[in-house]
């Protein structure tokens, strides 16, 4: 079979990955716009749950991954200058870069043909094609082109974010809340190697305007903004690799497929920063499709069955991160509670993670909680 993947990223580099080591006479080949070593960005992050499907599904790959993971197991939240931290969360990151070049690799080990820097704008450059794969990103041209197929239902939320590095090392997946006479700032932050973190900075949009950031340049930001968070920062400058703020885009599409074009990653669904999972689902995407094409004979046959078993597991997922969205496009709501009660509303604001559920975490901290309600 002839596949077409329109997207470098690790969506499509898993797919290749995985279809080419189950069906070797398969011609993969996928077109990135960007080059090689392009990445946005800085760090991203997964849960040992990903990891256990990276093992499972290709085990060269993911030894090389983990060997370059940074790993902890707290999760912290700095609210009032108070520093409250969570155990019991296992976490790890790695540089996007590097992980793209492990998976670019790993890919053409196999015998995948790697094309950089050219974009593929509509699939009918991909005629001969059996089968196209179309991870072209949150702002997919593919989708775009077909809408009418794919019923895409797009919302742009209304925080805006930037995606920063830092030399500072945060050891915990690190959740920084800041105000100022302008308004209310939060921070994700996590090591991703052994020198450099990821800094996102969200706030929302009053207070993006009393900044003043519509006319900052890029080093007038990253001032203003290492001001805001200089106590969390320790005197490290912020880092920018194409730095810009944006809109998060809430993706949805009624289909995820037609005829023999498929989509996966974040060119079919998006979900909130807040919760580190655009990677983790990119990855899970491209297991799936895989498992329906072992499963299934034709691409008539295989497209129907990824859709209907992946498509209400991502749904699910998007629900978590969207109430996750939601906190801290309110954020300023919740500026009263003390330190302990948002560390609570933080780690609970998903509905993944329960009272129980965290109890068993971190009794600790629960105490703590449950002792701060019970003198009220």
């Amino acid at each position: 079979m002839n596949v077409e993947i329109i997207g470098g990223g690790p969506a499509g580099l898993y797919f290749a990955i995985l279809a080419k080591k189950q069906f070797p006479d398969w011609h993969l080949h996928i077109t990135e716009r960007n080059g090689r070593n392009d990445t946005f960005g800085w760090g991203v992050v997964f849960s040992d749950r990903t990891l256990e499907y990276l093992q499972e599904y290709d085990p060269i790959s993911a030894t090389t991954i983990i060997n370059s993971f940074e790993t902890w197991e707290d999760v912290e939240v700095v609210h009032k200058n108070e520093h409250i931290t969570i155990g019991g969360n296992k976490f790890s990151g790695i540089s996007r870069l590097a992980m793209l070049n492990i998976l670019q690799e790993r890919a053409e080990q196999l015998g995948v043909k790697l094309t950089f820097n050219t974009d593929i704008r509509d699939i009918k450059e991909c005629n001969d094609a059996d089968l196209i794969v179309a991870c072209d990103g949150v702002n997919s041209l593919i989708r775009k082109t077909y809408q009418e197929q794919f019923q895409p239902d797009l919302s742009i939320r209304t925080n805006k974010y930037i995606w920063y590095g830092t030399k500072q090392i945060f050891n915990a997946l690190t959740l920084t809340i800041r105000e100022n006479s302008d308004g209310v700032f939060a921070s994700h932050s996590y090591k991703f190697n052994a020198d450099t973190s990821t800094f996102v900075v969200e706030c929302d949009e009053e207070t993006w305007k009393n900044a003043g950031f519509a006319n900052m340049d890029d080093p007038q930001t990253r001032e203003y903004l290492e001001g805001v968070f200089a106590n969390d920062l320790g005197g490290n400058r912020l880092l920018s690799n194409k730095s810009n703020w944006i809109n998060f885009l809430l993706v949805k599409n009624k289909h995820w497929f037609f005829d023999n074009v498929v989509l996966i990653g974040d060119a079919v669904h998006t979900a909130h920063f807040s919760i580190g999972s655009g990677t983790k689902l990119a990855l899970e995407d491209s297991i799936a499709l895989f498992n329906s094409f072992k499963e299934h004979q034709t691409v008539q046959e295989a497209l129907p069955a990824f859709e209907a078993t992946r498509k209400p597991i991502a749904e699910a997922y998007q629900q978590f991160a969207y109430d996750s969205l939601l906190l801290f496009e309110h954020l300023k709501e919740q500026m009263q509670l003390t330190p302990i009660e948002m560390a609570y509303k933080m780690m609970t604001r998903s509905k993944r993670l329960d009272h129980e559920k965290l109890r068993k975490r971190d009794p600790k901290f629960v105490r703590q909680v449950e002792e701060l309600l019970n003198t009220r």
